[in-house]
């Protein structure tokens, strides 16, 4: 029920002691503008494959992620694999070209708003110069055997999507030459899966073959049509492209490469390897402004930076995906790494994905914001809460905050605790995130808001943390089923449902001050919503 209250200072949720520590505190004033609040967070989401894209649940969760989360581009995996039908040869050997399951695709993504980052990838088998193929759908890893061939089916893609779409729409797109080329599992190799340096230059070599081809072959359709890589493993062969570009006069419209927070490893779909959370709160952080500062040094100093993938982990089978842990980590990410790169796509909004085969049970570490059910991971709340804040950012000293607020007159704040509670190499994450683990409670945090309008607000405020919109948990009180039936669907949906856990009614008088406290625990993430009363 509603409470209306006159309000100079309201209690914290919760009763304090007199021996409480001292509060974080929150403080920001209404008239005091930082700029417009950053949205490169919800620039671009990923997603497993192409194919993946024509089916129903696929279409009916990245509608739902557009619509919550304000996803504005989409980049996935095999475009150009045969499960797509692109490309084929006649008897005489002449090329076939086939666009109708990516126009099926690329009409879906235009129809909810939304548009391609296009991933150039992978090898047609027709045209693929040997037989090497990764994960589960065979995707191609080799070069093209003939580079006459490759340059005039991209040359006849970008013909056709230009027909389809037009100049003008495509001219908004980005075009990414392959996927992780440094890792010798996606480029020339075998699916080992890890880099080898006395493979690199070979590797690199035939890449930037690659890229010149496809760049010459795009550009002749449009010279202002974007293009960039190398959609690299690790920030890998930053510095080596830049260069590279610069001594041949390439055009390198953006740079693109990919992060995660693991301490080492690469390419295991399946898990079974074992991965460790890194306990530098500087990981991917350091990263992606290290190549910012390496990109401001070069010709290319202009170009756009887009981490095309990114997340706490590298393998769709690692429960910290699933876990509470995952909100707090993603917020601190996104606000710390702040301008420094043009986007960060989270990798990816959904556990459709089938690197490894269509998964076996509801919750398995998959890379999602959803899983097959549609239930809302707590990584999913981090990216809703975000898209609530409201156009214009406030001045804030809290290192883990955002305070905003929209054309209404309402205001938005939005805060967390991120602890690293992973206790290092001695405990592999599909161990520890597997297991239940109660977040020891922090310092409340007290939120102080002055020169606010006069009037009456609704506020509502919600939290994601330990047992707070975790579904992970709710699903281990289940038994952690293999199965879901509909009921327990239901009870899972309800756990995780975002519902506000306080609605109270503000009445803001003549002092136009709002402070109150949150009772905070490792981990947890609040938003908090005033909106004004007409």
């Amino acid at each position: 029920m509603l409470k209306h209250s006159l309000l100079m200072l309201l209690a914290p949720v919760g009763l304090l002691s007199q021996t409480a520590p001292t509060p974080r505190v929150i403080d920001a004033n209404y008239s005091d503008v930082r700029g417009p609040t950053n949205r490169m967070y919800n620039f671009c989401v990923g997603a497993g494959r192409a194919n993946e894209g024509l089916r129903a649940d696929w279409q009916r969760q990245l509608r739902h992620v557009r619509s919550e989360c304000g996803f504005r581009y989409i980049r996935f995996h095999g475009l150009f694999c045969d499960d797509m039908g692109v490309y084929q040869e006649d008897k005489q050997g002449h090329p076939v070209y086939n666009w109708q399951y990516v126009d099926e695709l690329f009409d879906f993504l235009q129809g909810i708003g939304m548009k391609p980052f296009v991933e150039l990838g992978f090898m047609p088998g027709a045209l693929a110069s040997g037989p090497q193929t990764i994960f589960w759908y065979r995707a191609n890893v080799t070069p093209p055997k003939d580079y006459a061939k490759w340059e005039a089916f991209i040359n006849a893609f970008a013909r056709h999507v230009t027909d389809r779409y037009g100049a003008q729409e495509v001219r908004s797109w980005y075009f990414e030459v392959w996927n992780e080329p440094n890792l010798t599992g996606f480029w020339m190799g075998t699916t080992g899966g890890k880099s080898d340096e006395a493979f690199a230059p070979i590797a690199r070599a035939e890449y930037y073959r690659l890229y010149e081809s496809t760049v010459r072959a795009l550009k002749s359709v449009d010279s202002t049509y974007r293009v960039g890589g190398p959609a690299t493993a690790g920030s890998g062969w930053i510095d080596e492209t830049l260069a590279y570009c610069a001594e041949k006069r390439l055009p390198l419209d953006f740079v693109s490469t990919h992060s995660y927070a693991t301490m080492s490893g690469y390419l295991d779909e399946s898990g079974n390897a074992g991965t460790v959370f890194s306990g530098d709160r500087d990981a991917i952080t350091g990263e992606v402004k290290g190549v910012r500062g390496r990109m401001d040094h070069s010709v290319f100093a202009g170009s756009e930076l887009h981490y095309t993938e990114w997340s706490s982990s590298y393998t769709p089978a690692d429960p910290i995906h699933d876990s509470y842990h995952s909100a707090a980590f993603i917020l601190d990410k996104i606000h710390n790494i702040g301008t420094s790169a043009n986007s960060m796509s989270y990798w990816t909004f959904t556990d459709i994905f089938e690197e490894a085969g269509p998964r076996t049970t509801p919750f398995h570490g998959g890379f999602g914001l959803l899983n097959y059910q549609d239930l809302q991971k707590p990584s999913f709340f981090a990216y809703q809460f975000l898209n609530r804040l409201g156009g214009t950012e406030l001045k804030n000293a809290d290192p883990a905050s955002f305070v905003c607020k929209d054309d209404t007159g309402g205001l938005q704040a939005l805060f967390w605790d991120f602890t690293i509670t992973h206790p290092g190499p001695s405990v592999i994450d599909q161990e520890y995130y597997k297991a239940d683990h109660p977040a020891v409670g922090k310092r409340v945090v007290e939120l102080r808001l002055s020169h606010l309008p006069r009037g009456t607000y609704r506020m509502k405020a919600f939290k994601v943390g330990y047992r707070a919109n975790d579904v992970q948990a709710a699903w281990r009180d289940l038994g952690s089923p293999s199965q879901l039936t509909r009921s327990q669907v239901e009870a899972l949906r309800k756990a995780s449902s975002g519902e506000p856990c306080i609605q109270e009614k503000i009445r803001i008088a003549s002092e136009s001050s709002f402070s109150r406290g949150f009772e905070t625990r490792e981990n947890d993430v609040w938003f908090i919503d005033l909106s004004p009363l007409r």
